[in-house]
């Protein structure tokens, strides 16, 4: 019961409603469908600003989707106290003149389910990322504009999973935001789960996911990102590793600048930091995507 319970709380998407809408925002839009290379169909919007520069935002797992965090559903534990709403960021990128593509990953939001319902922590969300680059290197109002990322926390590590399996053409990214990239057994340490539990609740996940996601890490994939990063991280998030994220920076053979940001003691807080402080996002990217 216990084993199940906690393995729920590791891959099981939770309730990640789509809650918002970029009309909602002022902003012109148009609902968008397209597929993953294993057939996946993934939801989302396709946000207008100009044709010539479009930012692909990619949310974290579990918890998110598109639309970004809602307490509601969430039980008796939050991530944060209220809502995250990543239309936040969008609409300050459309005043720069960014089109946004938002999308849900895979067995989140409006998205369809893979064979296997469950969140993989990236490996298998990298067909997401790969489809979404795809969809807007292909559209015909956009297929010569210039492309970022902005990929968060599973993210970031589905981004990193598409350039080390060459799921995404080299050169043709921009430049890129990650956001407080984190693997999976540095979060099981995080949360304190007695070692005989982690061990029952990874027999679990494995059977459920087909691999273990102990022995799956992201670090050696991150030396094909061919595309100047920006990596921001709260010092104060409970469930970081900030060795492993200076280990991600480190591992960046390109130009790159890294932020730490004191913000409140949750994961979350750098969530609702991107959408409020949305000036650093549009800095960087207008730095490279002229």
């Amino acid at each position: 019961m216990l084993t199940n319970y906690v393995a729920d709380m590791m891959i099981k998407p939770g309730a990640s409603p789509v809650f918002d809408k970029p009309s909602d925002y002022g902003l012109s839009y148009e609902n968008v469908t397209f597929k993953a290379k294993d057939g996946v169909e993934l939801s989302g919007w396709l946000i207008k600003g100009g044709n010539k520069r479009v930012i692909i935002q990619s949310h974290f797992g579990v918890q998110s989707s598109r639309s970004g965090y809602t307490p509601e559903g969430k039980g008796m534990i939050k991530m944060w106290k209220e809502d995250i709403h990543f239309l936040n960021q969008a609409k300050h990128l459309v005043s720069k003149g960014y089109s946004v593509l938002m999308y849900d990953f895979r067995n989140h939001g409006d998205s369809g389910q893979s064979e296997r319902p469950w969140v993989s922590w990236g490996p298998e969300e990298a067909k997401d990322v790969a489809a979404a680059v795809n969809y807007i290197s292909t559209h015909p109002d956009y297929r010569d504009a210039k492309i970022g990322l902005l990929s968060i926390c599973m993210g970031a590590a589905s981004t990193t999973y598409a350039f080390g399996n060459d799921l995404i053409e080299k050169g043709k990214i921009s430049a890129m935001v990650a956001v407080q990239p984190l693997i999976y057994p540095d979060f099981v340490k995080a949360m304190g789960i007695p070692g005989f539990i982690a061990k029952r609740v990874n027999v679990e996940t494995t059977k459920r996911l087909g691999f273990d996601l102990n022995q799956k890490s992201f670090l050696p994939d991150v030396k094909k990102i061919d595309m100047p990063t920006l990596v921001i991280q709260n010092t104060n998030d409970p469930w970081a590793n900030k060795q492993f994220v200076e280990d991600y920076f480190k591992e960046l053979n390109t130009e790159k600048e890294m932020l730490w940001v004191d913000l409140a003691k949750s994961r979350a807080a750098s969530y609702d930091y991107i959408g409020k402080e949305a000036e650093t996002l549009s800095k960087f990217f207008d730095k490279y995507m002229r």
